[in-house]
């Protein structure tokens, strides 16, 4: 019974991938406005219904990623040894991350930056980086930091802002991985 259970939970995470990658494919390529749950739905080869099992709406479907990427790092914080100071712990976290994840490119990095920047859904951004920098600061509060535990997860999360910012508008050959490790290193000095 667990593998059916295992089996049908990975089939369902698949779904939920596939409906995201097809919202943020399309919404690239025409603009949220122009893009329906119906079209998102047939470019993922699922039913209108189907869809609605899975997201409420498309801005649902566009978003998941970044949503699961902030509870996996948030995971990852949590997971690392307790006696690890809250910077170091940020640190390897998001090393870790980016080594599962992998080197995105630039220019699908910046399409899908700005296709995110519509009205509709910097909300649900800023409520979702709110949360994160709740839940940051709440997984790290125990550990050794020379800052408030609130200061320094803001300061990380500015840190990765920035740096992605920086990332996908420069002209250099420099990954996304060296950015940030260079804006994190700048962000650190007052606190380490």
């Amino acid at each position: 019974m667990d593998s059916t259970l295992g089996l049908r939970e990975r089939k369902k995470a698949e779904t939920r991938q596939a409906v995201h990658e097809a919202a943020l494919r399309l919404v690239v390529e025409h603009g949220l406005d122009a893009v329906t749950v119906e079209a998102i739905a047939d470019a993922a080869n699922i039913s209108r219904r189907t869809f609605s099992n899975y997201f409420s709406g498309k801005e649902d479907a566009l978003l998941y990623g970044e949503e699961q990427r902030i509870r996996t790092l948030v995971d990852q914080v949590s997971a690392q040894p307790s006696e690890m100071p809250a910077w170091q712990a940020l640190r390897a976290s998001i090393d870790q991350l980016h080594q599962q994840l992998g080197e995105p490119e630039r220019e699908w990095a910046l399409r899908a930056r700005l296709a995110r920047r519509h009205p509709a859904l910097l909300a649900r951004q800023l409520a979702n980086h709110a949360a994160l920098e709740r839940d940051l600061t709440e997984v790290i509060a125990d550990r050794p930091t020379p800052v408030p535990p609130r200061v320094l997860a803001a300061a990380f999360l500015v840190a990765l802002r920035l740096a992605t910012h920086v990332w996908t508008e420069e002209q250099e050959a420099r990954t996304l991985r060296e950015v940030m490790s260079e804006t994190l290193d700048q962000i650190a000095r007052p606190f380490t």
